[in-house]
């Protein structure tokens, strides 16, 4: 497959995950009965199914892999908070404040995953500040 084409599929998956997990939190913390439907808790993993699968092949394409690209482990560890952030925001927080804490902390954590990918650094964005 073409190099473009994979990289195309991945930032739009990127986009995607990031604008579903925002409509999720918000979801969550309004009630809303849609965030319980079959829709809602499997298109998500479709969609994140997509992203992992391009990144792989873009890492495989680049032969990248995160000791020769520290900005690739550094997204790896991102990721990993992520998605622990990601589930106490919207499943495992017993409050709404907590719920809130982390859909704010996770959608942070994204924007600095998406920070580092671009600048190629550790840091991100964080570097610049």
């Amino acid at each position: 497959m073409d190099y473009a084409i994979v990289k195309a599929i991945h930032l739009s998956s990127v986009a995607f995950s990031g604008a579903g997990f925002f409509a999720r939190g918000l979801g969550v913390l309004c009630d809303a009965a849609w965030v319980r439907s079959r829709v809602a808790k499997t298109l998500p993993h479709a969609v994140d199914s997509v992203l992992l699968l391009s990144a792989l092949m873009l890492a495989w394409m680049l032969r990248q892999t995160p000791g020769n690209a520290p900005w690739l482990m550094a997204k790896i560890i991102g990721l990993q908070v992520y998605i622990g952030l990601g589930l106490v925001a919207l499943r495992l927080g017993r409050t709404k404040a907590v719920r809130g804490i982390a859909w704010v902390a996770a959608l942070a954590t994204f924007g600095w995953m998406v920070s580092v990918a671009f600048l190629k650094t550790p840091l991100g964005v964080l570097g610049r500040l």
